[in-house]
C-alpha cells in the first residue's frame, strides 16, 4: 500500500459533512465519520492530506527500504517520532525492534549506560549486567529523539559506535558488533550549535545522511479538521462519550490558530474539549488556546519586511542569516512569516542562489 492510498480516502470516507447547510443562515455541524481512521492506517497514526505533508511522505518512502541514516528536523510537537516509526515501519527491518531513546530525559551520568549498557560492577550502582540500547535495536531501528542534548564528551564515543557498528560495554574490554538502523531526531539547529562548539561536526555529518524536515502545523492548516476528529474521535472511545459533532465556526477557530506547540498542543486542547464535553456539539473555549510564541511570528527586526523593501532583498537578508537555510524552525521561511514551499517559489523565481549564502559568516 503507498502512502498517497491511506492519505487520500475514498470518496465519502474520512471527511467531514455539513448536516446544515452553512450557506442557508442554520447553525451547520461538522459531523464525525466512523470510518475516518482510513486516514492514518498503516502509516504509524500519521493523519493528513496536505501537499507539506505528502513531500515528506515520499521522502520516508524513498529512505525507508534502505538502511540509510535519517535526520528528522523540526519543531516540538510536529510528530518525529511518528515519521521515525513509519520509516521502520515501511523498512525491511520491520518485524525486528523498534528502540526509542529520548537523549534529553536521561541524566548525563547515565547516558552512555543507556547507550552502551554496562557490566556488573562497572560503576557504584551498577549491581546487575545491562543492556544498552544499541545492543536491544541489533537489526532493527534505534530512534534517537533530541540528539542535539547528547553531551560533547559523549558524541565521539556514539560517533565511533554509529560509524563502526560497534562498540563495549561500560567496564567490559569486550567489543559487541551490531547492525542497526539509526533514525535521529531534534528540534534544535544542529549547524549553530556546530559554530558555538555544542555539538561535533563529524557527528553531525554521520547523522545528516538523508534529511527529512518536518512542517509545523501552521503549514498544513488544511490537516487541522482531519487532526480534529481523529484526536475527537480517539478521546471519545477512550473516555466512552458520544460526540454528536463539531461546531463549524469551532471548527474554523482551530484551523486559524497558529498552534505553536504544533500537533501535541492541538491534541491536548481536543482532549481537554472531550474530557468537559457533556451533549451537543464538542466546543473548545479561546482561553485554551496557547498564545503564539515568537518562532512562530515573523520578525519585527530591521533585517525583515521595511517599508519599500523589496522581495529580494529580504529574502537574501533571511537567508544571510540563516546560512541559506530555507526550511525547518530556523530557516529561512520561518523568519519571513511564509510556508517554505512559497519561499521556494519565490528564491526561484528571482533567481536567486541560496547555496552562495552558506558561506556567509
Amino acid at each position: 500500500m503507498n502512502f498517497t492510498d491511506v492519505v487520500e480516502s475514498r470518496p465519502g470516507e474520512g471527511n467531514a459533512h455539513f448536516e446544515n447547510d452553512p450557506s442557508n443562515g442554520t447553525n451547520a455541524t461538522l459531523c464525525m465519520e466512523e470510518d475516518l481512521e482510513v486516514l492514518d492506517s498503516g502509516l504509524s497514526g500519521i493523519v493528513g492530506r496536505s501537499t507539506a505533508l505528502r513531500e515528506v511522505l515520499e521522502l520516508v518512502e524513498m529512505v525507508a527500504p534502505s538502511d540509510s541514516t535519517v535526520l528528522l528536523q523540526g519543531e516540538t510537537g510536529t510528530g518525529k517520532e511518528l515519521v521515525a516509526r513509519a520509516i521502520h515501519d515501511r523498512s525491511r527491518r520491520t518485524d525486528r525492534s523498534f528502540v526509542k531513546l529520548n537523549c534529553a530525559a536521561i541524566p548525563t551520568g547515565l547516558l552512555e549506560s543507556e547507550f552502551f549498557g554496562h557490566e556488573r560492577g562497572a560503576f557504584t550502582g551498577a549491581i546487575a549486567q545491562k543492556v544498552g540500547r544499541l545492543e536491544l535495536a541489533d537489526k532493527g531501528s534505534l530512534f534517537l529523539d533530541e540528539i542535539g542534548d547528547i553531551p560533547l564528551e559523549l558524541q565521539p564515543k556514539l560517533l565511533r559506535a554509529l560509524q563502526e557498528q560497534e562498540f563495549e560495554r561500560l567496564g567490559s574490554t569486550r567489543t559487541k558488533k551490531v547492525d542497526v538502523r539509526v533514525v535521529a531526531a531534534t528540534n534544535r539547529d544542529l549547524e549553530e550549535m556546530i559554530g558555538q562548539k555544542q555539538f561535533r561536526s563529524d557527528l553531525y555529518y554521520r547523522l545528516n545522511v538523508f534529511p527529512i524536515s518536518i512542517p509545523p502545523l501552521r503549514e498544513r492548516p488544511e490537516d487541522i479538521p482531519l487532526l480534529v476528529q481523529h484526536f475527537a474521535r480517539q478521546f471519545e472511545r477512550r473516555m466512552n462519550k458520544s460526540i454528536e459533532g463539531i461546531a463549524v465556526e469551532t471548527m474554523d477557530a482551530l484551523s486559524r490558530h497558529r498552534w505553536p506547540g504544533n500537533i501535541r498542543e492541538l491534541q491536548n486542547v481536543i482532549e481537554r474539549a472531550v474530557v468537559v464535553y457533556v451533549k451537543g456539539n464538542l466546543s473548545v473555549k479561546k482561553s485554551w488556546l496557547s498564545r503564539e510564541c515568537p518562532q512562530t511570528e515573523s520578525p519585527t527586526g530591521p533585517s525583515f519586511k521595511r517599508p519599500g523593501m523589496k522581495d529580494r532583498e529580504m529574502i537574501g537578508a533571511a537567508l544571510a542569516e540563516t546560512r541559506g537555510r530555507v526550511s525547518g524552525p530556523w530557516g529561512a521561511a520561518v523568519k519571513l512569516g511564509m510556508p517554505a514551499s512559497t519561499l521556494e517559489s519565490k528564491i526561484k523565481s528571482l533567481n536567486i542562489n541560496k547555496h552562495s549564502f552558506k558561506t556567509v559568516d
